[in-house]
């Protein structure tokens, strides 16, 4: 398999139309450390990180950006480099932003997780992996994304396209990172971003009866102003209400937007505590 694919066969739905052109920009001085970011995507697509000895685990990472950006580096290829380190293979998703000019954008990075997600599992063989192992990890609004696709996973976003649409979308596992459970400051109101004001609506992240999320690892830092900690509270009593184990962790110091290689303190131990987690409930074996 390439180490970059892409979701959709043709034009993912409702992108058809457009004619905007793809933007990375790099916000690091630094040309030894990029910081980049992605805007006007129309073209989702999977990074594939496969580890020297794959262990069958996989995990999607959904970089954050306030559903107006996708965070490449500090949100996903740092991610990817840990996980590699524990045998995991990774997949970093770039996926749609709702104010970009799709039809229906407050459900296309839906649309694009679930996709990945079925993806993933259709070629789980190719790339050694147990597809009973699958995970979803998020930053932020991808982490709103994460528990989008582990409670509205049997949600039908789209129409299917080929024969992986009929696999399941819901992650065996989830990863929180300080993330968003439902609208947060004025971005639930947002006159400006109408795509994401309704996402942050009708994808709150709140008990839903008759579903069961996956087990959850979340964490969050108390300090946190742009996506308060209370968030992490909600994810947890959504997750637990469902009937799945979750594991929280709240940090005194940390603020928003660390990832793993501006952690610092006892809120960098979040790798290892996460790893901790996957080994005791026996996805890493």
């Amino acid at each position: 398999m390439p180490s970059l694919i892409r979701l959709w066969p043709g034009a993912a739905p409702g992108s058809e139309k457009l004619t905007i052109i793809e933007k990375i920009t790099e916000r690091s001085a630094d040309p030894a450390k990029h910081d980049r970011i992605t805007t006007q995507i129309v073209a989702p697509s999977l990074q594939v990180f496969r580890p020297p000895s794959p262990n069958g685990v996989g995990v999607i990472i959904a970089p954050g950006g306030g559903y107006q950006r996708v965070v490449i580096d500090k949100e996903g290829l740092d991610t990817a480099t840990w996980l590699n380190g524990l045998g995991i293979t990774a997949f970093v998703l770039k996926y749609r932003l709702p104010d970009e000019g799709h039809d229906n954008g407050h459900l296309v990075p839906l649309q694009d997780a679930q996709r990945a997600m079925r993806l993933v599992r259709a070629h789980a063989a190719e790339w050694e992996l147990d597809p009973t192992r699958i995970g979803f990890l998020g930053y932020s609004a991808g982490g709103h994304l994460a528990a989008s696709v582990a409670f509205f996973s049997e949600r039908r976003t789209y129409e299917p396209v080929d024969d992986a649409d009929a696999l399941s979308a819901r992650p065996d596992f989830s990863v929180f990172c300080y993330a968003v459970a439902q609208g947060f400051g004025n971005a639930a109101t947002d006159t400006t971003a109408p795509q994401r004001a309704r996402l942050l609506t009708e994808l709150a992240i709140v008990p839903r009866p008759g579903v069961t999320c996956p087990p959850a690892f979340i964490f969050h830092a108390s300090d946190d102003t742009t996506v308060p900690s209370e968030h992490a509270l909600r994810l947890y009593r959504a997750v637990r209400d469902s009937g799945s184990p979750a594991e929280l962790h709240v940090f005194r110091r940390g603020g928003h937007g660390f990832g793993i290689r501006n952690a610092q303190g006892p809120i960098a131990r979040w790798p290892d505590l996460c790893e901790a987690w996957l080994r005791d409930t026996g996805v890493l074996r």
